[in-house]
């Protein structure tokens, strides 16, 4: 049964006072004051809060005020995997980990409200870090979710109609669930006694035998009185035949289904023709597996969809695969296609869109524009009228090389954005190799030798055996980006968005399966980067870096690595002698504030410790480094209670220990 565990009464008359203006705030503008009510801010997924206490002058001050460590931590993981014999399947219990602690938490009123990997939800006061109310739907129950990464949440949603207010968040087991933001008491009215099964109505989604293939990893979206939800399928299958990554809208206040919008449109509708050879009626995947967005004024919601099944391989669903990898815009009321942009046509390179479309308001050429941006793996920036989806600049279509993998179908154009330029490096040249002295460029000159390289969108090869066979194809930016579900972040006052990469080679191996155990001809084998001379990269830095977007114009305002980089580059024993500039390195989780530009980094800083860097917004200039406990694993949120401003961020726990949710503050 599944039953709210109170763990702390101490407060509730104070969260009973919780402020319950409905959540309808201008889906552009930014966080509403000292809240934050939704996984970006907004459900522009803007990332921006006015709030201005912390400064450049002082936020060198912040410290910890209070740490929170994840209830998954109350489990015996062991006890668990003995007790529910889903979790003991094959070789997943690896997996029964409850590290991913990745969810942004929520703030209203007094309360932040946090999800966790094994897709708990708590309440805590946002004053004191104390727990007020756990609830546990026991997902873990039905095994290792879908996906590689195991248990994974990364976040909640919230609704509110000025009277009631729930949270809202779906689960590993494939449940949306809704419960009283007050008490964390199910809504029984809500579906069925206060959940979702999300299975209902998927073809070939399943629950038995476990492991389920079907999951949930992300928040979803709250568009008026609906709540949108994606999908996590598989991106690794052993068969063309999966689950399609429909979206799907319900009722916030029934859980009734309202719509479902066809990723994979189904015989008679819009894009099923793109499908040949009837791969639609098998193929799955084209999920939403990351953020989404909506503006509540107009009405609409933008569904930023995955690839299809599977990666990198497409001779078993030729055409161009209409609605995998587009940028979708539904009616929030009805589900109704309003309009869409397919970024990769018959995608082999898994470039799916991997975060949340920015809503913007710009100004180009004078004219005010309603738009939309798009950051992809590829390291495009994709900008649209976010009302009739033109394009705010030109999308040119250009002709890309052919596969010559036996039985693959190639496009033969893909989209280029023209405005503005790419964010990260795009393909690859002699000129990318690393180059820090003459001899190492020339080793790494003769490493790519043996590689199959050239511009973006070179397809992936097979890795032969014989004297004169190649190691594969090396794909850049590979498929973690360039961008990823970090997503960028929106300035409204500038028009300036904020976007975090990583220069993250990968050769994408195409393995031939066994029939027996198969009916996919080919898959992703085990993807890794390509090695360079003695251990070090084989491309130059920088690894990582933030690259801020004049929207206004399509033009880089600057750019700058995101750090020193890794020590393990850095005092490499042919490197350490020299005077190198910043390499940066891992992924960035933005915030924005009226006054500072905050980045949650996933390497060490200067002083080699986790660390919370603040930037000067208009340059990119570190102005202070804070010290974290852990590495960060969430993007930070702020916000305001009695009277301080705080910043909240989920970090990694000391080995052994369960993670934590650290908020900082001003003495």
């Amino acid at each position: 049964m599944m039953v709210a565990r109170r763990v702390m009464q101490a407060g509730l008359a104070t969260l009973m006072a919780l402020a319950i203006a409905p959540a309808v705030a201008a889906g552009q503008q930014g966080a509403d004051g000292g809240e934050w009510q939704s996984y970006a801010g907004d459900a522009g997924s803007t990332k921006y809060s006015p709030l201005t206490q912390i400064t450049p002058e002082n936020v060198g001050e912040l410290a910890v005020a209070w740490r929170w460590v994840s209830v998954d931590g109350r489990f015996d993981l062991d006890a668990l995997r003995a007790r529910y014999p889903a979790l003991q399947v094959a070789n997943d219990t690896a997996n029964v980990s409850i590290n991913g602690l990745k969810g942004t938490p929520l703030m209203v009123g007094d309360t932040l409200y946090v999800s966790t990997p094994l897709s708990q939800v708590a309440a805590i006061d946002a004053a004191t870090g104390e727990t007020r109310w756990v609830y546990d739907p026991e997902s873990y129950a039905a095994g290792i979710p879908v996906m590689v990464l195991g248990f994974s949440s990364r976040g909640l949603a919230y609704w509110s109609d000025g009277e009631r207010e729930r949270i809202v968040w779906a689960t590993g087991d494939a449940r949306l669930h809704a419960v009283d933001a007050r008490t964390g008491d199910p809504i029984l009215e809500f579906g069925d006694g206060g959940s979702v099964d999300l299975t209902r109505g998927i073809p070939r989604a399943r629950r038995d035998p476990p492991p389920i293939n079907y999951s949930v990893t992300s928040p979803p979206v709250v568009c008026n009185d609906v709540v949108i939800v994606g999908s996590a399928v598989s991106d690794q299958p052993r068969f063309k035949e999966s689950p399609p990554g429909h979206v799907r809208g319900f009722d916030a206040r029934t859980g009734e289904l309202r719509w479902t919008f066809h990723t994979v449109p189904q015989a008679g509708e819009f894009g099923h023709d793109t499908w040949e050879a009837g791969s639609a009626g098998y193929t799955g995947n084209a999920n939403v597996w990351t953020l989404m967005s909506a503006d509540p004024e107009l009405g609409y919601a933008y569904l930023p969809v995955g690839n299809a099944t599977n990666d990198h391989y497409g001779g078993h669903r030729p055409g161009t695969n209409l609605f995998a990898d587009s940028l979708v815009a539904v009616d929030c009321a009805t589900g109704r296609r309003v309009w869409h942009f397919q970024m990769v046509h018959h995608d082999l390179w898994d470039y799916d869109p991997p975060a949340a479309p920015n809503l913007v308001d710009i100004t180009v050429d004078g004219r005010p524009i309603k738009a939309v941006a798009q950051v992809t793996k590829h390291a495009f920036t994709f900008v649209f009228d976010r009302v009739t989806g033109e394009p705010v600049w030109p999308i040119e279509e250009r002709a890309v090389e052919a596969s010559g993998v036996p039985g693959e179908w190639t496009s033969p154009t893909q989209p280029f954005s023209t405005k503005p330029p790419p964010f990260d490096r795009q393909g690859v040249t002699e000129d990318d190799l690393i180059d820090f002295t003459p001899t190492l460029r020339a080793e790494a000159v003769e490493i790519l030798d043996d590689y199959v390289y050239g511009q973006i969108f070179t397809p992936p090869s097979l890795i032969g055996t014989g004297p004169n066979d190649t190691r594969g194809t090396i794909e850049l930016p590979g498929y973690t980006g360039g961008a990823n579900w970090n997503g960028a972040a929106f300035d409204p006052d500038t028009g300036l968005l904020y976007v975090p990469s990583t220069t993250q080679p990968i050769i994408p191996a195409l393995v031939e399966l066994d029939p027996d155990r198969s009916n996919l001809r080919y898959s992703r084998g085990r993807m890794r980067p390509p090695g360079g001379p003695d251990g070090l990269p084989l491309f130059k830095g920088p690894y990582g870096r933030i690259t801020a977007l004049d929207l206004n114009r399509g033009e880089i305002a600057w750019q700058r690595a995101n750090g020193l980089g890794s020590p393990a580059i850095r005092d490499h024993a042919r490197l350490r002698e020299l005077d190198l500039p910043a390499l940066g390195g891992g992924r960035d989780f933005l915030l924005l504030t009226q006054t500072l530009l905050v980045s949650a980094q996933q390497t060490p800083g200067a002083g080699g410790d986790w660390v919370l860097a603040a930037r000067d917004k208009a340059t990119g200039a570190a102005v202070a480094e804070i010290s974290l406990p852990g590495r960060a694993i969430g993007a930070p949120m702020t916000y305001e209670v009695g009277g301080r401003q705080y910043i909240a961020v989920a970090v990694r726990g000391a080995r052994g220990a369960p993670p934590e949710l650290v908020a900082l503050a001003l003495p």
